[in-house]
């Protein structure tokens, strides 16, 4: 993506397709669109840094080609060469989006991915309708909320998840169903997100049918 102008083509809306058919396998559960997004954003955006493709592939060119730029004209200063023209079609939406970038152009990712991050996190936050929703996503933007999806799964260190706690861990993230609805041992209901769990010591480690 970063040597090859491919941000229009429909291969990468197919490799998406596969990416999110393997994390609905992985957890065992039905990811909606707000879902899915918010899983592809980076961790520190609340995600789970399953990066789409088609999200990266205009700023990982503009990257590449701004920060070649100076070099490119050293090696080519001799030579009529055109001005890039795929450079210009990428700059052309993205600046009609955020705005004009500076000059000279940043060499960094970071900075032509961020309209398309926060454009995807408003889209995120206009699909929640219950307050709980928001609170769990606001959560999963809290620093060191994501560290467990960096640490290395070490089982000496006791830092290796087994496919249940992921699965949970991701469902929390995320918002999936994690179970059926059922009565507690201490007498409340626990809803399809089991959040029951996290506050009550009654709560059963395995709940019936846990798989949604």
């Amino acid at each position: 993506m970063c040597c090859s102008p491919s941000a229009n083509n429909s291969a990468l809306e197919k490799f998406d397709d596969h990416l999110r058919l393997a994390v609905t396998s992985i957890t065992d559960s039905a990811l909606s669109d707000a879902q899915w997004l918010q899983a592809s954003m980076p961790i520190k955006h609340g995600g789970l840094e399953i990066r789409r493709v088609t999200s990266l592939a205009a700023p990982a060119l503009l990257d590449l080609a701004a920060s070649t730029l100076v070099l490119q004209e050293q090696i080519l200063a001799q030579f009529r060469c055109p001005r890039d023209s795929f450079l210009d079609s990428y700059l052309s939406p993205w600046s009609t989006s955020a705005g004009p970038p500076p000059d000279p152009l940043p060499s960094k990712q970071s900075f032509w991915d961020n309209p398309g991050l926060q454009a995807d996190r408003a889209l995120i936050e206009n699909s929640f309708v219950e307050p709980s929703q928001k609170a769990r996503f606001l959560a999963s933007l809290a620093p060191h909320s994501g560290d467990w999806l960096l640490a290395l799964p070490i089982a000496n260190c006791g830092l290796r998840l087994d496919d249940e706690a992921v699965r949970v861990a991701v469902g929390m993230c995320l918002g999936l169903s994690l179970c059926v609805p059922h009565s507690c041992p201490c007498g409340e209901q626990v809803d399809v997100q089991r959040l029951h769990a996290t506050v009550c010591k009654k709560c059963q480690v395995e709940s019936p049918d846990t798989k949604s």
